[in-house]
Parts: C-alpha cells; structure tokens; sequence
C-alpha cells in the first residue's frame, strides 16, 4: 500500500473531523461546561506521563534490535526512528509503525524485513501487559475480564503462530514454489527467522515489564484528568478502565482504536465510576489527545528531524524512491508498509461498540 503525504493527512484530517463530530453529538455542551473548571496542569501531568511512556517503549526498540544484533545505528537516530513510527500509530493494532523499520532501512541500510517483525513483538508484549493491567485492576468489577480472555487468547495464537514453525515452513516453501511470490518468498523467511527471534519466549520477559510500567504510566495519566475535573477515583480504577479501553481498541480491526477506546473509557466512567455526563466526555477525550493524537503529533517532529539529519536519504529523489520502493516491496506485499511511499507519512479513521461493564454486586 503506497501512500503519498497529502492523502495521509487528508486521512488524518478526517479522522479527527468525525471524531470531533461524535464529540459534539454526544457531549459537546456539556463538556464545554466543565472544561471551565478543569485544573490543566494535570492535561500537562498527562502528557508527560505519556511521554514517559514513549521512553520505556523506546527500550524495548533498542532491546529487540541488539536481539537482532542490529548495533551500529547511534542512539540518537534510533531514538528518532522509533518515534517516527508513531504518524502511523493510528492503524489497526499499530501496525503501521513498521514505517520505522522503512526509515531505518531508508537511513542506515538495515533490511526491512529483519526488523519489521519487531512491530508484531511489539503488540505482543503489550497486550501482555495490558491484560495483566486490567486483571490487577479489575477487583471489584465484573466484565473487564471479558476484554482480558480476549487478550489472553490473542497472545496464546499469536505466540503459537510465531513458535509452531512447521506449517509456516510449509507455507512459506509453497511461496517460493509459485510464481507469482517467488521472489517475495526469501524475505519473508528471513522477517520469520527474526520474529522467531524477538517474540521466543526468553524474549518477552524484559519488553513486559517495561510495557506494564509505560501503560500503566498513561491509567495514571486518566486518574490526573479526572482529579483535574475534582473527581477522586483510586487508581486500580483508573487504570483498570484504561487497559480496559485500550486493550478493547488494540484487539478490535479499527485504525487506532477510535471509537472502540473513546466507547469503553466514556461508558464505564458513566456506568461505574458514576462519574457525570459532562466530565466523562471531556476526560475521555483529553486522554486520547494526551495519548494518542500527542504520538502523531511527537511522530511528526521526529520525521521531520530525521529529513534534517537525512536529507539525500528521506529526499524525494526519484532515484532513492525507486530503490526504496524496490526494498520495501517484500513488506508491502506482506501488508505492511512501503518504506518509498511511508516516508511521506501517516492515517486513521473510526469506530465500534464495546460490551458494558457493570460493578459487581
């Protein structure tokens, strides 16, 4: 899938204008209200929280690349790199933030297809996290455990998919017998030898525990918006609904979990916090500006550095773009991105219900 600067950020743009359309359908009035009263040091807490976040995720970026043995790329330029996979954070499951497996390929010669894998890692070891979040969280409530089985049945088939390597050996010699996906076969072998490598399960024990502390850094971040609107909920709330949210957004096919995420944050801190109207849909959607739309926007000034630091390699050259194009071409027809066209940016758009969740009796 090729896309050029402007039609991702007319996706963009439509996301946020259908977005903000639910907003003021569904409590614009209200929210108007009580942002008057809204202490917006605790937005700022949120952010830095978030961006706390980005730093314990970066560690895992750099754990999976010495994993790789991938260990010349300077600090700094790894640091850019993984950020600007984020003006993709807003796709399904994030998995475009392959993109950054594209810029590195693009700046430092490193094939897409040995790091690409790591994104897959990446969600994995999230969505660990995440579940053991909401089950810490979830004394006291009846329905988070509905998301957390979910969760759990995806890490258990994903982890079976990546490990029981017989019938993807089998899938992939049927590749390279066809002639249409011949020359696709190679890569594709070689992206499988590498998430075999960052995704065993020596491997997910670190990358865990540093996404448990960066998402529940950003429940506590949910906790300070709604002190900020004078509501006190303990934290194993906060962050019970926010793993909760997010992990209902990461397991259900919608860019970026919106309308999902917004659904589940929105209708528990109604239906079980008893949190008003008004102070729910304002706190739901500073949470996703203080997540979410922050990455893209954090995602942007990386590239934008990265085009500073690499002007011949992130050009548009027509000579660079072709060679590009030619090396990400294994990725893209995988369904991951073309590092030529990913260059130029990023996507998103929209939504589903989610079940409730009630206090438990």
């Amino acid at each position: 899938m090729k896309l050029g600067f402007r039609q991702l950020l007319f996706g963009i743009l439509l996301g946020v204008l259908l977005y903000g359309a639910v907003v003021a359908f569904t409590g614009y009035q209200q929210m108007r209200a009580v942002l008057g009263g809204f202490e917006w040091s605790a937005f700022v807490a949120a952010l830095g929280l978030a961006s706390t976040n980005y730093v314990f995720r970066f560690g895992k970026w750099q754990y999976y690349l010495r994993r790789l043995g991938v260990a010349r790329v300077p600090r700094v330029d790894s640091a850019l790199i993984f950020l600007s996979g984020f003006v993709l954070t807003v796709t399904p499951g994030k998995l475009g933030e392959v993109f950054k497996s594209a810029v590195l390929a693009r700046t430092h010669g490193v094939p897409v297809e040995r790091t690409a894998p790591i994104v897959v890692a990446e969600r994995l070891t999230d969505v660990i996290a995440i579940v053991l979040l909401v089950v810490i969280g979830s004394v006291g409530f009846e329905g988070g455990s509905y998301w957390a089985s979910l969760g759990a049945a995806a890490v258990l088939v994903g982890l079976v998919a990546i490990l029981w390597e017989p019938p993807v050996r089998r899938v992939l010699a049927a590749l390279g017998r066809s002639q249409r996906f011949a020359a696709l076969a190679p890569r594709l072998s070689r992206a499988y030898d590498s998430l075999r490598v960052v995704a065993s399960p020596s491997a997910l024990a670190w990358p865990v525990v540093l996404s448990f502390i960066g998402w529940g850094l950003e429940g506590l971040a949910l906790q300070l918006l709604l002190r900020g609107f004078g509501e006190h909920p303990e934290l194993a709330f906060s962050i019970f609904f926010y793993g909760t949210a997010t992990l209902a957004g990461a397991l259900v096919p919608v860019p970026g979990g919106l309308g999902v995420t917004e659904a589940v944050i929105h209708e528990q801190l109604v239906r079980v916090g008893g949190t008003p109207e008004g102070i729910a849909t304002a706190c739901m959607l500073l949470i996703r500006l203080a997540t979410l739309w922050w990455a893209v926007l954090v995602g942007f000034v990386a590239l934008g550095c990265l085009r500073l630091r690499f002007p011949r390699e992130l050009g548009a050259a027509a000579a660079a773009d072709r060679k590009a194009a030619d090396e990400a071409g294994a990725v893209d027809a995988a369904g991951a991105v073309d590092a030529a066209g990913a260059v130029d940016a990023a996507g998103a758009v929209d939504a589903a219900p989610a079940p409730p969740i009630s206090r438990r009796a």
